[in-house]
């Protein structure tokens, strides 16, 4: 297994304005893996933030049951199911928060659940993982903040 790790002379492919812009408008249902219960948390108020902004979100985590009135997930294929029961249409979006190394497995779900979109949150890289994901045809973002780009986009700083 291949990680990269993040440093001043990394060469990582920069992520393709067009693809952040049309998760950001195509994807209304997006499940936050790791998101945590802890409000200190990156995890925690992206996803409550994503929720303020219109977005159906799904917390993954399967040592809690709630976080902030969200019912949370398991894994991935408790929040499809879930998501599929109440909007037919599923999860679009996975927005990770999680150590690089787990992203394979995640990987793995989205590909089979056939969800659209993956998204790695800042310093979450997979280099192999992402290149099976694309060749699966699932659109991706890596080692970058939903949060900041939405905010970006929302100012007009998208198109």
């Amino acid at each position: 297994m291949k990680l990269e790790t993040i440093d001043q002379g990394a060469n990582l492919e920069v992520n393709d304005p067009n693809i952040i812009e049309e998760m950001l408008h195509a994807a209304r249902t997006i499940a936050v893996v790791g998101m945590s219960d802890k409000s200190w948390r990156a995890s925690h108020n992206i996803g409550r933030y994503l929720a303020s902004q219109g977005y159906t979100v799904l917390p993954v985590n399967p040592t809690l049951s709630e976080i902030d009135g969200l019912k949370c997930y398991p894994d991935l294929e408790a929040a499809q199911a879930a998501a599929k029961s109440e909007t037919e249409a599923g999860i679009d979006l996975v927005d990770v928060f999680r150590a690089s190394a787990n992203v394979p497995p995640i990987v793995d779900d989205v590909i089979r659940l056939g969800i659209p979109y993956l998204w790695l949150q800042d310093g979450v890289i997979h280099e192999e993982a992402i290149a099976r994901a694309r060749e699966a045809g699932v659109k991706c973002v890596q080692n970058d903040c939903i949060f900041r780009e939405h905010a970006r986009f929302a100012a007009g700083g998208l198109g």
